[in-house]
């Protein structure tokens, strides 16, 4: 047994058995001490933080790109790593490496949505476009990010409708939840007004509403009269402006909404509403 088993290991056997050896090592310790260490600190050194995002959310979006990444040089290591063995061993490589086109030729003609999607979902991630939490618009469809990776983004709508879109087949994505939003109100109000008496009322109740000790911290910069935005049918439609913190914009509106009609209530400033004029004739 011994002397067939040295029979068998001939000195050509053993050098192959040796780089195949070396191949080995050299791919663990490529994969283990090159990939893990110098990917994962590079991604979190490359990739900006975002001042108004929360700790948690980066580490989140830095662990997802870290993962994928890491993910896929280890198939291309150990793809690689396994065509240098088996030419060691002595067995063409050739036919495999053809037969390797011609089925990722086939995956690629079957899978291309699906890769369509990781691409455009890897994409999301590195451009921080928008994270779990965030209120977006993809077209007619918008809601809160319930979900969101590499191969798809869930929504939920103000109905409680759970909407899955695709990457892939997300063209146009707006956050509405980033950094700050604005509240933007056109209000209608008589042609016999005075436009200075509606601009001071605007004013100050916009000031009132960003000093209320319950609505203060929500609002960045008090909504304001801004401009005549318009002369309708039967009202001029004021433009009133003003910056809230994310997500807050639909509540500070509404509240503001509401005191503008108090106010101007008690200030006799008129808002008014199509009206129609029947001009009977005479008998």
């Amino acid at each position: 047994m011994l002397e067939l088993l040295q029979n068998l290991l001939t000195p050509e056997v053993k050098n192959s058995i040796l780089r195949v050896a070396f191949v080995v090592i050299g791919i663990y310790a490529v994969h283990k001490f090159v990939i893990d260490r110098i990917v994962e600190r590079l991604i979190r050194k490359l990739i900006p933080a975002e001042k108004f995002k929360l700790a948690e959310e980066e580490k989140q979006r830095e662990d997802t790109i870290i993962g994928v990444t890491l993910t896929t040089l280890h198939i291309l290591l150990w793809i690689v790593g396994g065509m240098i063995i088996l030419s060691e061993l002595g067995v063409d490589i050739g036919p495999l490496i053809a037969a390797a086109g011609i089925g990722g030729l086939a995956i690629g003609f079957g899978g291309q949505y699906l890769i369509r999607d990781v691409i455009n979902g890897l994409f999301v991630l590195l451009e921080n476009q928008y994270n779990k939490g965030d209120v977006v618009c993809f077209g007619d469809t918008c809601g809160v990010v319930e979900e969101v990776n590499l191969r798809r983004t869930v929504l939920r709508d103000l109905d409680g409708t759970v909407h899955t879109i695709p990457n892939g087949e997300i063209s146009i994505a707006s956050n509405l939840s980033d950094e700050y939003a604005r509240v933007n109100l056109d209000m209608g109000v008589g042609y016999n007004t005075e436009l200075e008496h509606v601009m001071r009322v605007i004013n100050r109740v916009g000031n009132e509403l960003a000093q209320d000790p319950e609505w203060k911290d929500k609002i960045k910069e008090a909504p304001q009269f801004l401009r005549v935005q318009e002369f309708g049918d039967s009202a001029i439609v004021i433009k009133i402006l003003g910056e809230t913190k994310p997500m807050q914009q639909w509540a500070v509106t509404g509240e503001l909404r509401k005191r503008l009609k108090v106010a101007f209530d008690r200030e006799g400033i008129e808002i008014p509403f199509p009206q129609r004029v029947i001009h009977k004739p005479s008998e």
